[in-house]
């Protein structure tokens, strides 16, 4: 199964949440985390990421935290999640494999998941932060709002 690892996850809810601010300032690591639930420590060490990998700027001081450095429409959902894990992968081999795989040589699907894999990237490219941002939030159901829909 294809699965964003918990750090792609909360990337994309901080990018997210950064891009619905706009140019209404920066935003702390401590407030994103308050907001989501996020652990402190996780989401700092995941921000300072997105830092490196030029997807944010941090600012320091009272006023200071995170901010977009490019507009959400020219961040894409694949330039997060490679910024946080890497290559996108859907075999244990890869294009720069040196054929250290024993099933190397007569793998008969190598190929066809590889252009698998990138049309994965870019579906993911395609897909923007501005579009992530645009999608309403979605309220909490509880289980008494599950059964109601079922009656």
């Amino acid at each position: 199964m294809l699965r964003l690892s918990k750090k792609a996850d909360y990337a994309l809810i901080a990018m997210k949440h950064l891009a619905l601010r706009g140019d209404r300032g920066s935003s702390s690591a401590r407030e994103i985390a308050g907001q989501y639930d996020i652990p402190i420590e996780l989401l700092a060490k995941v921000l300072q990421r997105l830092v490196r990998r030029g997807l944010l700027a941090s600012h320091q001081g009272t006023r200071g935290g995170y901010q977009l450095v490019r507009l959400p429409s020219q961040i894409s959902v694949a330039d997060v999640i490679q910024a946080i894990d890497g290559p996108v992968a859907v075999t244990a081999c890869s294009e720069s494999d040196d054929g250290a795989c024993e099933q190397f040589s007569k793998c008969n699907v190598r190929d066809p998941l590889w252009k698998l894999r990138q049309r994965i990237l870019a579906a993911l490219g395609e897909c923007t932060i501005a579009e992530l941002a645009a999608d309403p939030p979605v309220a909490p159901t509880t289980r008494a709002a599950v059964l109601h829909t079922h009656l």
